[in-house]
Formats: C-alpha cells, sequence, structure tokens
C-alpha cells in the first residue's frame, strides 16, 4: 500500500521515541510504500485537493527522502495525520482541506471531520459520566467561584499540548490573580477548569485506543518531585501498566463512540478513576509500551488499519 504521513517537520522528530515513526517502521517492515508531507503541503488547485509529497525510506540508522512530488490526496491507500497541535487556524485549515480530499476519495485516518470536532479538552464533556468536575468558561469570577467549591483545581487551555500553561490553584495561591489573567488574557479566552485529582502522583495515564479497542496497557506518566504534571515533555516518567477493570470500562465505553465518528487512533488521558482529555491529533505512547511490555502498539495499529483498508476496497 501507498501510505501518506502528514507530520511536523522531520528534523523536529525525535526520532528514538517518536509514535509517528514508530508507525512508519512498522509499515516498512510490512512493505508498504511510504510517503510524508507536511501541513502545508496541502492545497487547492481550483476545486482538486492536491498535496506535494516525498517518497520516504529507512536505511540501516537514519532515513531518506526524495525530492517533492506533487499527488492526488486519493492516489493514496491511506493518509495519516499526524501533525501536532496547537490546534490554530492553520490546523483547522487543513483539517478543511483534508476533509475536501475525503470527499473527492482519500481515506484519511483520522477523520478531518472528527479531529476539528473533537477538541481534545472539550470532548470530555460527551462522557460526564467518566469526567471530573469542570468549568469552561473565560470569566475569572466563575473561576474563583469554582475554585471556592473544590478547593483545588487545575486550569489549562482548550488548544495546549504536552502540559503547556496547565496551572494548579489553590485557596491560598498568591498568585491567583495573575494566572487567571494570564491564562484568560483578562477574561477574553476561554479555559478549562478541573477539580485537581491527587491520584496524579501515581501517574497521568495515557490509554491508545485503535479502532474502537483500548491497548491492554496504559502509559503511566509520572510526575517528577514538586511537579503537578506527568506529561513526557515536562519531565515526566513513563511506566506501563495494565488497564485496570475501571481504565478499561472507560475506554471500552468511549471507543465505541471514537469508532462510530471516524477516530481512528486515540489517546485517552485518565487519572485515577477519571477521563481528563480525549487527544485526537497525534497521541503518543506506543514506543514507550512496546520497551516494558510484549504488546506492539504499532504493529496493532498496522493490522486495524489494513483490516479497514480491506474492507473499504471490497
Amino acid at each position: 500500500m501507498k501510505l501518506l504521513f502528514i507530520l511536523d517537520p522531520l528534523d523536529t522528530l525525535k526520532t528514538y521515541k517518536d509514535t509517528s515513526i514508530a508507525i512508519m517502521r512498522e509499515a516498512s517492515k510490512r512493505g508498504h510504500t511510504l510517503f510524508v508531507s507536511m501541513q502545508h503541503d496541502l492545497f487547492l488547485r481550483g476545486d482538486q485537493a492536491r498535496v506535494n509529497s516525498l517518497a520516504f525510506e529507512f536505511s540501516a540508522d537514519s532515513y531518506q527522502v526524495s525530492t517533492a512530488a506533487e499527488y492526488s490526496p486519493a492516489e493514496f491507500d491511506a493518509i495519516i495525520m499526524r501533525k501536532d497541535p496547537p490546534f490554530d487556524n492553520e490546523y483547522l485549515y487543513s483539517t478543511y482541506l483534508l476533509e475536501i480530499a475525503a470527499q473527492q476519495g482519500a481515506n484519511v485516518f483520522n477523520h478531518p471531520a472528527a479531529i476539528r470536532g473533537w477538541n481534545e479538552k472539550l470532548s470530555v464533556t460527551r462522557f460526564p459520566q467518566f469526567a471530573p468536575e469542570f468549568l469552561v468558561t473565560a470569566d475569572n469570577q466563575l473561576i474563583r467561584d469554582f475554585l471556592n467549591t473544590h478547593q483545588d483545581i487545575v486550569v489549562k487551555p482548550l488548544d495546549g499540548m504536552g502540559g503547556s500553561s496547565i496551572f494548579r490553584l489553590g485557596l491560598n495561591d498568591p498568585n491567583i490573580s495573575v494566572i487567571l489573567e494570564t491564562i484568560t488574557d483578562f477574561g477574553t479566552r476561554t479555559i478549562m477548569a478541573q477539580r485537581y485529582l491527587p491520584e496524579i502522583l501515581q501517574g497521568d495515564k495515557r490509554i491508545i485506543v485503535i479502532d474502537g479497542a483500548p491497548l491492554p496497557y496504559a502509559l503511566a506518566r509520572i510526575p517528577m518531585a514538586g511537579e503537578t504534571r506527568g506529561n513526557l515533555a515536562v519531565g515526566g516518567t513513563g511506566v506501563a501498566q495494565k488497564l485496570t477493570a475501571r481504565d478499561f470500562e472507560i475506554a471500552s465505553t468511549v471507543g465505541k463512540t471514537l469508532k462510530q465518528h471516524g477516530l481512528f487512533l486515540v489517546g485517552l488521558d485518565v487519572i485515577g478513576d477519571y477521563l481528563t482529555e480525549i487527544n485526537v491529533t497525534s497521541p503518543t505512547g506506543m514506543v514507550e509500551i512496546a520497551a516494558q511490555t510484549d504488546c506492539n502498539p504499532a504493529s496493532m495499529m498496522l493490522d486495524a488499519l489494513e483490516e479497514t483498508l480491506a474492507k473499504i476496497r471490497h
């Protein structure tokens, strides 16, 4: 098969731990032909979706790419969208272009309309039975009221990733005003507040869901000493562990809905018994799980992708 991966610039990827690279390595082992594009390689000529792509091959300890050539997106058996957030206007425009490509015959994973429609923070509101208490607003007084109710909260932007701009606030924090002014831009930017979950000290669990089914292991991202956030990008340690019964209940229930909406590869964030985020853009954690367990997430991803594409063809 011909597979196109839409990525961040190749020289920014940490190839030894990057989930996209792991998926691509598995695809290469299976004999699939790989291509890569960046976000702005997508374009329209008239009403026709087009993409400039590089043929990509792994060498012994690196990779090689060809000179860019122009293709119709429908020429590829699958397009895997793996551009990292932030989900800014340029990301939004990319989903529009990919949606047009899908209407013209391209198979895009995850479906671009679903990526656009499932904000990674707000999507937990679709599953209130699993979510901790939360508030979504730009109003600083409402956030203060929420803090007064729950005593200990976390506030975060709706478009962040990797733990960026996440703050923990307690009633006696001397910086409450400046933090709220900063994160809401003086009441002009909508954010999410959630009740602080002390179970974060045991790890912020990343559960990978492929075609509606969760992997048997989560990657618990355990915060550094003195840190609230478990994200690997801010120094957290990733420890693979089997799903608990509650993890499986959350992931299998959410997974059914994800599949119905065309969300093929998703990373759920679970702290304790609560679902805190649904990551639909470029979820990570595959390499760490593969290194610590007998589970090969990239192989399971390719199995599911091949099976899905076989059904589409027939």
